[in-house]
Order: structure tokens, then C-alpha cells, then sequence
């Protein structure tokens, strides 16, 4: 069983494991959010994993190391690691839910046998826009998600672009999440569904549309 690990978003207390959207309108917005959480990880003993479309590295590096983070020395040690859109969600040019909830899984697990007390990970979603084959599992992979965390220690944040998704895309999301951050602050969801009773109409939902 995981020990409740505490960690702080948008001034709260808080303890994984916990899963988590976020609701940001700028990139400014974003990292308000993001750095405090990924700086307090790495002063932590905590891994602490960021996902974003490639091209966007360089940038996300630069505002980390602005910000105090010695980023080489964190890469180098593997406390933090930031991958690419493109080889994780999107590996292929598609997105397989399956596929990347092993992924996910198994870097559950080596963090744990390497020592790390938790894992923190936020990822950007931008890449769900691109209409790539698969992206109409996220839905499903977001709730099988709820059935991974409570099984470890760690805490996701999954960020949505508000002015880039669809409002029907946004909604569906929120069934997703049993935590949201909109406007800077952090709040649990009333609009969370249990995953094994989401799973359950979101298959027959499916099932509807093949028939």
C-alpha cells in the first residue's frame, strides 16, 4: 500500500495519490501553477516527470532554470525528466490508451524501486487537438487513470488549454478528474465520475454508435 506522500498546488496542502486537471487560458497561467509544484518536488524527494510537445523544451527548460532549477544536474540524475508529446502519447503518430497506461505503470514502479518517496507528472494535452488515430480513447485512458492512482504515490496533472478544447471536450474531461484547478485555484470536482461506472457508459456509448 502507498503512504500518503504530501505535496502543495495553487497554496494547498495536499496528499497523493491524486489526480488532477488543469484548466489553464495562457502559458503564463500554466506555470504559475507548475513551477512552485515541480520546484517543491525536486526539493523533495520526488521524481518529477513533464510531458509537452517537443518543440517546447527548450522553453520549459529555460523557465525551470530561471527559476533556480539546476537542470542538467536534475536530468543527469534522473530525478526529472521531460519527455516529448510525441514519444509518449502520440508515439507512432497515434495515440494507443493501452500503450501508454503501461508506460505510465511501469514508471510508476521503477520510481518507487529507486527510492523516490513519490512521483509527480504533469502533461501537457495539446496533442489530443491533433485528431490522431486513437485520440477517442483519452476519455477512457483519463478514467482508467483513476484506477492507477490510487495504487501508488503520485500526483498527475493533466493541463487543458481552455481556449484551444472544445467546451463538450472540456465537459467530458471534468468526468475524468476528481480534482480541477481553474483561475489559479485547486478544488475538488463535483462533476467526477467513479471510473468503473464511467468505463461502463462510456462501452456502451461505443456500442450505440457501432450499432
Amino acid at each position: 500500500m502507498n503512504k500518503q506522500t504530501p505535496f502543495s498546488v495553487c497554496g494547498e496542502l495536499l496528499s497523493a495519490p491524486m489526480h488532477i486537471c488543469g484548466f489553464f487560458d495562457s502559458r503564463e497561467q500554466q506555470y504559475e501553477v507548475i513551477i512552485p509544484y515541480i520546484l517543491e518536488g525536486l526539493e523533495a524527494n520526488d521524481k518529477v516527470i513533464n510531458i509537452l510537445e517537443g518543440n517546447r523544451h527548450g522553453e520549459h527548460c529555460r523557465c525551470l532554470a530561471d527559476n533556480g532549477i539546476s537542470i542538467s544536474e536534475k536530468l543527469s540524475s534522473g530525478q526529472l525528466e521531460v519527455m516529448a508529446s510525441e514519444n509518449s502519447y502520440i508515439k507512432d503518430g497515434e495515440f494507443a490508451a493501452d500503450k501508454m497506461y503501461k508506460m505510465l505503470e511501469q514508471t510508476l514502479l521503477s520510481a518507487s524501486r529507486a527510492g523516490y518517496d513519490s512521483v509527480r507528472a504533469c502533461g501537457d494535452m495539446v496533442w489530443a487537438l491533433k485528431n490522431l488515430p486513437g485520440t477517442d480513447e483519452l476519455l477512457e485512458y483519463e478514467a482508467r487513470l483513476n484506477l492507477l492512482t490510487p495504487q501508488h504515490s503520485v500526483s498527475l496533472i493533466c493541463m487543458y488549454d481552455i481556449s484551444s478544447f472544445s467546451s463538450n471536450t472540456l465537459t467530458d474531461i471534468l468526468l475524468t478528474h476528481p480534482y480541477v484547478i481553474k483561475d489559479g485555484k485547486i478544488s475538488k470536482n463535483p462533476h467526477y465520475v467513479e471510473p468503473l461506472e464511467l468505463l461502463s457508459s462510456l462501452s456502451s456509448r461505443s456500442n450505440a454508435l457501432k450499432s
